[in-house]
């Protein structure tokens, strides 16, 4: 997969089939934008072309109020590229962007840039200066200049009661926030998981018997804070179990430092400075200060046991 940053350049030779968004998380929804796109990259017989934004325009308006990402921007190109899309390009969201009047977004972009051939968003869609740009505008615009726009109606997937509910980056945040790992996994199409390398932590679990591999949460906002069940990828060819807790580890320290440690059962290998994936199967409790080492010793090996339980009724992907 080719990935490119900025406004493309004009280039007469190029022919693609567009989709458009932010795609943070890459769940069911954009899964039916990209499985769109490739049937349209069948069809036209050219490359297939994702537009995304960096950072997020929300980041650039209200970084204050912005949503916290459920995947980074590396997250994000594998998953894509996973899903057989052939170019990505990543336009800076700065304030020039920010300017640019929706007509000439199409001009410059879609027509001179990429040569679309057929151009895919979802009905909500809005883009350029100020958002005006809408479907009604594509649609103009494509009849104008020769490429055909498709919308993709919104994807529903049936709560906890069947009820069909809109799969979006803002519920699976909520979902997050709250706990309900589960639940975000089936609106995911996977678990949901946090990617980073492993760094040196103070220790102490090597201490009491259970060393971790340490995660820094950067710009992650993490499920609500506890102990979950997990898968851990990135440490050989398959996937490992393991026990992770999530905060700020209390009993411990009073830093307040968000913190992602994980213990891999059956493993006790030096990996400082690998880069894995922690996946979250399933929230075990929420997380407690302790009034000693050893209690908080005891309770982890209550973790572990838990955790194995739960890991054994999930199948291993």
């Amino acid at each position: 997969m080719l990935v490119h940053r900025g406004v493309p350049s004009p280039d007469p030779n190029a022919r693609h089939v567009v989709t458009i968004g932010n795609f943070d998380g890459v769940h069911l929804g954009h899964q039916a934008l990209l499985s769109e796109l490739a049937q349209a990259r069948a069809r036209h017989d050219a490359p297939s072309c994702v537009i995304t934004f960096e950072p997020h325009p929300r980041e650039f308006f209200a970084p204050q109020a912005a949503p916290v990402r459920l995947s980074s921007l590396r997250e994000k190109l594998a998953m894509l590229a996973a899903h057989g899309v052939d170019r990505v390009q990543v336009c800076r969201f700065n304030r020039a962007f920010a300017s640019l009047p929706a007509q000439e977004f199409i001009e410059r972009v879609l027509v001179a840039g990429l040569g679309a051939r057929w151009v895919m968003i979802g009905e909500d869609f809005r883009f350029g200066a100020r958002r005006a740009g809408d479907l009604a505008l594509l649609r103009r615009a494509g009849q104008a200049t020769g490429f055909a726009v498709h919308a993709l109606a919104e994807v529903a997937h049936g709560d906890a009661d069947g009820r069909p509910v809109r799969i979006s980056s803002s519920l699976l945040r909520e979902l997050l926030l709250a706990g309900h790992v589960e639940r975000a996994a089936t609106l995911l199409g996977r678990p949901w998981g946090i990617a980073g390398r492993v760094v040196r932590g103070d220790r102490i679990g090597r201490t009491i018997g259970f060393p971790t591999a340490n995660l820094r949460m950067r710009g992650h906002r993490p499920p609500r804070k506890g102990i979950y069940a997990v898968r851990v990828a990135g440490l050989g060819s398959g996937l490992r179990d393991g026990v992770a807790s999530v905060g700020v580890r209390p009993t411990v320290t009073d830093s307040g430092e968000m913190r992602l440690e994980v213990f891999i059962f059956d493993f006790d290998a030096d990996i400082y400075g690998a880069q894995i994936r922690v996946d979250f199967l399933a929230r075990i409790r929420d997380e407690e200060k302790y009034a000693d080492l050893g209690t908080l010793t005891r309770q982890i090996e209550r973790d572990v046991q838990d955790a194995r339980r739960l890991l054994a009724a999930q199948p291993m992907n």
